[in-house]
């Protein structure tokens, strides 16, 4: 499970990545990238606010030697959270404090994690000028080169054009969003593929504390019939579309369960997974962020 896709900046990244959310202590960090990169994973998605960077950064030092990989065989991702505190110093301090955290001179992907800005109300329109002064120093160092790409997560078409229709900015690599079969939306995964922006999923399982998706009956009866478990055919529903998947597991068991996705949903399935009567979401809702 090796596919990658050329990014608008050049760069490759893996379809399949290794999602750390709400894994973290040196040793439980240890333990599973120790799993991920001897089962083949070599992306891996981290930010800020997970408070692993360092503990990721420390791993991969021991780890990277015995698997005999340099630092530029594997991609990293982070990301911040506007605040309506920082300002462009502030910002710059925490995207150089991530680089010192994975003990790394780049860092691969760099997404702005949120539309909104803590501090402030969802509707409030100071928002849109938390993210642009974000993303105005996310880009600043990419052409520097501490970046190599620059993107955002659980941006909405809306969110996307104030970038994309606006010289003075540079249009995002990547669109991290919830994405699983019951929830999906097919014009901004158009949008932007429109805009060059490659589309990645979290939550693709649902989430660790409810197994409704995992134990929804369609994908049960598709998985039986294809001999794979639901959780392999709810990540390969979105990586045969070429969206990009972040699995995230502590057992070795899982982890490898979750990287071995080398098989083809038929046609018909496919399209009766994207087309699940059961709407639901998990995380967090953009559409109120002004």
């Amino acid at each position: 499970m090796n596919a990658v896709f050329l990014l608008n900046t050049g760069y490759l990244i893996p379809l399949l990545g290794f999602g750390t959310y709400q894994i973290t202590g040196p040793e439980k960090i240890y333990n599973v990238l120790d799993y991920a990169l001897n089962a083949g994973y070599r992306h891996i998605d981290s930010a800020i606010v997970y408070r692993n960077e360092a503990e990721i950064g420390n791993a991969l030092k021991t780890l990277l030697p015995k698997y005999n990989l340099k630092r530029e065989d594997i991609f990293i991702t982070t990301k911040i959270v506007p605040s309506s505190k920082h300002s462009e110093q502030d910002v710059e301090n925490l995207v150089k404090d991530s680089l010192r955290n994975l003990q790394t001179n780049y860092i691969d992907l760099f997404l702005i994690h949120w539309p909104g800005a803590s501090g402030l109300q969802p509707g409030d329109p100071k928002n849109k000028k938390q993210r642009l002064l974000t993303w105005k120093i996310l880009t600043k160092f990419k052409k520097e080169g501490l970046l190599r790409s620059a993107g955002v997560s659980n941006f909405l078409i809306k969110h996307l054009e104030e970038l994309v229709d606006d010289p003075e900015y540079e249009t995002p690599a990547v669109n991290q969003v919830e994405w699983h079969p019951r929830n999906h939306n097919s014009t901004l995964l158009d949008y932007c593929r429109e805009k060059g922006i490659f589309l990645q999923a979290y939550s693709s399982l649902g989430t660790s504390g409810s197994s409704s998706l995992r134990e929804d009956s369609t994908v049960r009866q598709i998985a039986q019939k294809l001999g794979k478990s639901s959780t392999q055919v709810l990540l390969r529903w979105a990586y045969q579309q070429n969206i990009g998947i972040l699995p995230k597991a502590s057992s070795r068991a899982h982890i490898e369960e979750n990287i071995d996705l080398d098989f083809v949903i038929p046609d018909e399935d496919m399209k009766t997974l994207s087309d699940l009567k059961v709407k639901q979401k998990f995380a967090w809702d953009p559409t109120v962020v002004a």
